[in-house]
Order: structure tokens, then C-alpha cells, then sequence
């Protein structure tokens, strides 16, 4: 205590940054040196033949190398988790139009969110509070950065949604005519969405990853019902929902599905143009501020410059 008191502030903030790089880089590392018992469990079936088990779990090993940190941000994120089960359900949409789709997403999101909070949390303190002391601007900014903190993990959810939910609604309209295609020529629709899988996985891997997923379920048994709602709500994307709505109404009423999926893809494709043409038309508008902001004053002074230099001139000879 001593030596800490003979230090000012300005020489005591980067001890502090220090240490809490140096605790959190170690419980990191403790987190992913958890997974000792899964290097030995490898070891072990090196010395005899892989079953076909084992192989197919290859990749399921590769993924749960960060189980350990997983596990300890979903407990960290259990003091943040809704009590509500509308709020879970809402954030298990939201995480699941994200493309996290795994149980414990929810609690993984929340634990970041705390992780996220703390990281700007200390920093800010030790800059503002420890530096200037508890002052309205040094409290203002400290407050601004953790604010920062809290709600970073909800603004990145939010881009991943929308870019994922703006990929699928781009490559809908090729999916349902190829799927189109593929119903018309005489298979099911279950083996054309698997046909749709198969051809458009390079370019358009989102929607194939979902159509894979829905053909996985009805492959296992599930109602068809239940797979098209799921599919809807998975996405979030209106037009995936009022696809499995058509193709419900067709399976219940026994219709015929090439002929909704046809409506179906006519509509989408109106809807496009639609979207298209109103861009368009705000195109003009939009234009005016960076006209007015940044071309017209260029114009202005290289039309007006001149002869205002001339006028100063004569004014002066005058």
C-alpha cells in the first residue's frame, strides 16, 4: 500500500489496464485448456480403426473445441435471462433468424452481452473515474461507453439478422422457380427441395441451408405442417412465410403444389419489380442532398468566382 500511495492516478490506469488484460487472457485460456479430456479421448482411438460413427463425428469434434467457453458464457449470461417465456421465445426467433439455432444461443447471447458490458465497463472506469474523479463529465462518459457495451451485442444480432434475412429474400425467387421446375417434371417435394440443395449450395448457401434442415425434418418423420411453419418462422423473411402458408393450404386441400408454387414465384417476382421501381423513384429525392450539400457549392464557386474577383477588383481601383 505503501508503494500505491507514493503513484498518481495517471500512472496507476495502465497497471490496472494491465491486469485486466492479463486476467482476461487467462481465463481464456483456462477455458479452452478444458478440453483435455477430449485430446485424450483422441489419443486413445488412434491406436485402432475408426468406425463409421466415429468419422461422421469428425466434424462435431471440430465444433466443440470451444465448448468450455460456450458453457461459461451461457452461466455468465444466466443472471441476464428473461423470466418471461414471451421474451425467451422472442429472443430464440431472433438468435434463430440469425442462424444460431443451437439450445443454449440464448444463454451464449446473453453471456457475451455481460462479457461485452464488463470489457467497456473497466476500461471506462479506470480512464474517467480514476483519472478525473466523480465528475458529471467523467460519470456522462463512463455511462456513454457502458451503454456502448450493453447494447453492441444487440446492434451486431441485429446486422446478422438482417443480412442473413436479406441473402434468403434475394435468392428465394431462383430457389422457387428451379423448385418450380423440379415439381412440374413429376418428383415430390421432398426430393425437390433436395434437388434444389444440390444445385444452388455454391451461391446461395443460406436459403440451401434451410431447405437442407426442412428435408431433414420431414425425412425424420415430422409433420409437413410443422416443417413449413417451422421453416416460416426460422426465417423471418415474409415471403418464406406466406410460401409454407401456400404450400399448407395446397397439402391440406390436396391442390395442385406446381401450380401454387407458380402463383407463388409470379407474386415474388411482382413483388421485386415493385421494390425495384420504388428505389428507383426515391432515387431523385435522395440526390438532392448531396447536390445541394457538396456538387452545387462547388459549382457555385467556380461559376460566381471569377467574376467576384473581377467586381472586388474594380471596386478597389475605384
Amino acid at each position: 500500500m505503501g508503494l500505491f500511495a507514493f503513484l498518481t492516478a495517471d500512472e496507476l490506469t495502465p497497471l490496472f489496464v494491465f491486469v485486466a488484460i492479463v486476467a482476461g487472457t487467462f481465463w481464456l485460456l483456462s477455458m479452452i485448456s478444458s478440453r483435455n479430456s477430449q485430446a485424450e479421448e483422441r489419443l486413445e482411438r488412434i491406436g485402432r480403426p475408426k468406425s463409421l460413427v466415429e468419422i461422421e463425428m469428425g466434424q462435431a469434434e471440430s465444433a466443440g473445441r470451444f465448448k468450455g467457453i460456450k458453457e461459461a458464457f451461457s452461466n455468465i449470461g444466466g443472471v441476464m435471462e428473461p423470466q418471461s417465456e414471451l421474451e425467451k421465445n422472442s429472443l430464440r426467433i431472433q438468435l434463430a433468424n440469425a442462424g444460431f439455432r443451437s439450445e443454449n444461443a440464448a444463454g451464449v447471447y446473453h453471456g457475451i452481452r455481460v462479457v461485452c458490458l464488463l470489457v467497456f465497463l473497466l476500461p471506462a472506469v479506470l480512464l474517467f473515474l480514476v483519472k478525473d474523479g466523480f465528475t458529471v463529465k467523467s460519470i456522462e462518459w463512463t455511462a456513454a461507453l457502458t451503454g456502448v457495451g450493453f447494447y453492441l451485442p444487440q446492434l451486431v444480432l441485429w446486422h446478422l439478422r438482417t443480412t442473413r434475412q436479406k441473402e434468403i429474400f434475394l435468392t428465394l425467387p431462383d430457389a422457387l422457380d428451379l423448385l418450380v421446375v423440379c415439381v412440374e417434371s413429376g418428383l415430390g417435394l421432398d426430393a425437390a427441395l433436395r434437388k434444389v440443395t444440390e444445385e444452388m449450395k455454391g451461391h446461395a448457401k443460406t436459403i440451401c441451408e434451410e431447405f437442407s434442415l426442412a428435408n431433414l425434418q420431414l425425412q425424420m418423420g415430422r409433420p409437413r405442417r410443422e416443417v413449413l411453419h417451422d421453416l416460416g418462422v426460422r426465417t423471418g423473411v415474409d415471403d418464406v412465410r406466406s410460401l409454407a402458408a401456400i404450400l399448407i393450404q395446397a397439402d391440406r386441400f390436396g391442390s395442385s403444389i406446381a401450380q401454387a408454387l407458380r402463383v407463388q414465384s409470379d407474386s415474388m417476382r411482382t413483388r421485386r419489380r415493385q421494390l425495384a421501381e420504388e428505389k428507383a423513384a426515391k432515387t431523385a429525392v435522395q440526390l438532392i442532398f448531396p447536390l445541394v450539400l457538396f456538387i452545387f457549392p462547388a459549382i457555385f464557386v467556380v461559376l460566381v468566382g471569377p467574376a467576384a474577383i473581377q467586381i472586388q477588383k474594380n471596386l478597389l481601383k475605384g
